[in-house]
């Protein structure tokens, strides 16, 4: 919707991979390619712009994403755009010394509860 000429979307579930599809038809677009294995252990070319969201929820996970977002910063310069809940996974993260906070949203109080207490949600700029 914002004009880019190419999109790629991954979920290692394929139900958020119909999800995604889905969304695409109910906003009137053209679905795009949605990649249901882990992007992480795959080739992929250059992106311009790379976002994620709530990905730093296991300390293994996060260790190899950082890795991989570093690897795609520092070879394609690419900008990566990150959203958390503020989970102690992430919030104590050393990824979180490359990162400056853009912005940050309260979350709605059903979300709040069904998230163990998290109340608010952040948009952080990586920065390696």
């Amino acid at each position: 919707m914002s004009g880019a000429s190419k999109v790629l979307a991954n979920d290692i579930d394929p139900i958020a991979g119909m999800a995604i599809t889905l969304n695409c038809k109910l906003n009137g677009l053209n679905p795009f390619p949605v990649l249901t294995k882990n992007i992480l252990n795959t080739q992929q070319g250059k992106f311009d712009l790379i976002v994620l969201g709530d990905m730093f929820y296991d300390e293994d996970l996060a260790d190899s994403l950082h890795l991989w977002l570093e690897n795609y910063f520092w070879t394609y310069r690419t900008r990566v755009l990150i959203g958390d809940p503020g989970r102690p996974q992430f919030s104590g993260h050393s990824i979180r010394h490359q990162l400056h906070q853009l912005e940050e949203y309260t979350l709605p109080e059903p979300t709040q509860q069904d998230n163990n207490g998290l109340t608010t949600s952040a948009v952080w700029d990586f920065h390696p």
